[in-house]
């Protein structure tokens, strides 16, 4: 797929969610983000209005991380942050499932706190991401993830944090797409650190790439298409 750097920044969601993240980290994250043309940044709730104002006037987005990065911080408390990320002006979310119901197969829960994050987003027009943490999941377990997905619909569902112990692999975000058959799109994040695995991503069919290389990455894609 050939691609401009101009439609290839609309890819990222330009990332910064260290615990440490200050005013100035964040202000930096939102000048690069304009700077490229980049679709989001992905932060923290607490930079949500922050990220907001430095970015008015633009068309990239906010977007908060939900129970980050464990996922088990209860859904009642998920929803709350859900929709306190909204009232501060979060135009996306992405929020990490409850990690243990999924190794332990409740997939009831896994569906009902799908559907209730999910329709959260729905009500207020704002964009859905399902944060399945590959790294800790077997294949079958991916795959009956995405099938959910494919039955509830959110906007994306998205292969990791970034701090687990490991990052989306060609092969898991292979099995999510073909699950979920087109219905739902794809995210691959965690470990995107050079032009060479966005381009493999993109090419298996990914619509968004969390990373906080973007820079770097187009800064290798200009240099390829030099050559």
């Amino acid at each position: 797929m050939e691609l401009t750097k101009k439609e290839l920044a609309k890819y990222f969601d330009h990332t910064f969610l260290k615990a440490y993240a200050t005013n100035n980290d964040l202000r930096n994250l939102c000048e690069e983000a304009k700077s490229i043309g980049a679709a989001m940044v992905a932060i923290n709730t607490e930079w949500v209005e922050f990220c907001k104002k430095e970015l008015e006037g633009t068309d990239i987005h906010v977007g908060a991380a939900i129970g980050f990065p464990l996922g088990q911080c209860g859904l009642g408390t998920k929803m709350f942050e859900t929709e306190y990320a909204i009232s501060q002006g979060a135009d996306e979310i992405d929020y990490v499932i409850n990690i243990s119901k999924a190794k332990m197969h409740d997939w009831d829960f896994i569906k009902k706190e799908m559907e209730a994050i999910v329709e959260i987003c729905r009500k207020n027009n704002k964009i859905s991401k399902v944060i399945f943490e590959n790294c800790y999941l077997e294949k079958d377990e991916i795959k009956k993830l995405a099938e959910i997905a494919k039955e509830v619909k959110p906007d994306f569902i998205k292969t990791s944090t970034g701090f687990g112990t490991g990052g989306a692999t060609l092969e898991d975000v292979k099995l999510m797409i073909d699950t979920v058959d087109g219905e739902v799109s794809v995210k691959a994040a965690g470990g995107i650190r050079d032009y060479e695995t966005a381009k493999k991503m993109i090419d298996l069919g990914v619509k968004r790439i969390g990373t906080s290389s973007s820079l770097k990455i187009l800064d290798e894609f200009e240099k390829e298409n030099e050559k």
